[in-house]
């Protein structure tokens, strides 16, 4: 037998055991990108077209950035304004709801005190029921704010805000509580030593060592603020109120004239928060977890 067949059939023995083992694996990793980038890449074309429609019969056939232009310059669409009540209620009720749920977490994780563990349970209970089916309550309770606190009432960012953080602090609070559990007690103990109170050892030792689950919370939280529809939709009734979901959503209100262009370009402009923050927190995420472990 030559050096050569005996190269080829070495090459083809190995490419097969590299299909097996490895191969497939990069045809379904391929498949999944196309499957998830396609929707994206779809959207980017339907905004820069200038027919208003959805029936791209090719992707990026036309370059077309007016819509993206008419966002900011029409009166009608007040997109900067939707975007600025978003970004306000979204960064404050992901601040708020991180801060009162991480203190909730310390609370039940270290402290001993009455009533503890039917709060727990409590917490999981509420997480049971469907947050839709309280929106007539949550509605009535906020007309009532309005005649009686019209501070915090229907079309105010404060009431909103109160109502996300409502929602947030029992899937939040037990989410850190868990996280809370895997810090060693002996770090509370040694730092009692040295006369440290317990508000000493929450800021200057815990809140820094679960910095990461922290991270998450504050990511899920202005996503999830970030793109809510139902409940803005029923506290703000004004157009300059409103938040990006809700005003993005007018665009499409006509059924003979839907402007899906400039609708899919005010979705790729207010994703950008999103990712920018997903980006920066993951990376953070990622080195907090490491460090975390290195210590010990």
């Amino acid at each position: 037998m030559s050096t050569n067949q005996v190269t080829v059939r070495t090459n083809k023995t190995s490419f097969s055991r590299w299909a097996k083992t490895v191969g497939w694996k990069h045809i379904i990793a391929w498949m999944m990108i196309v499957y998830a980038t396609f929707p994206i890449l779809y959207i980017i074309s339907t905004s820069l077209t200038d027919f208003g429609g959805i029936e791209n019969a090719a992707l990026f056939q036309q370059f077309h950035y007016q819509n993206y232009i008419d966002l900011f310059n029409d009166p009608s669409y007040p997109f900067a304004q939707w975007m600025t009540n978003t970004l306000i209620i979204a960064g404050s009720t992901a601040i708020l709801s991180v801060f009162i749920s991480a203190c909730a977490a310390y609370a039940f994780s270290r402290l001993r005190f009455k009533g503890r563990r039917p709060g727990l349970l409590a917490l999981i209970l509420i997480q049971m029921f469907p947050s839709i089916s309280g929106l007539v309550a949550i509605f009535g309770i906020l007309s009532w704010l309005t005649d009686n606190v019209p501070a915090i009432g229907l079309g105010t960012k404060a009431g909103l805000i109160l109502v996300y953080l409502g929602g947030s602090l029992g899937a939040g609070t037990y989410l850190m509580y868990g996280f809370f559990n895997t810090v060693p007690t002996e770090i509370d103990e040694a730092a009692k030593i040295d006369g440290a109170t317990h508000t000493q050892i929450y800021f200057q030792i815990i809140f820094r060592l679960v910095a990461p689950v922290l991270a998450v919370m504050a990511l899920l939280s202005f996503i999830g603020t970030f793109s809510d529809y139902i409940l803005a939709s029923i506290v703000f009734s004004k157009t300059e109120q409103q938040t990006v979901a809700v005003g993005l959503g007018t665009l499409l209100n006509d059924p003979y004239s839907k402007n899906w262009a400039m609708f899919c370009a005010g979705a790729i402009i207010s994703a950008t928060p999103i990712v920018a923050l997903f980006m920066g927190l993951q990376r953070y995420i990622v080195s907090g977890l490491t460090g975390g472990a290195v210590k010990g």
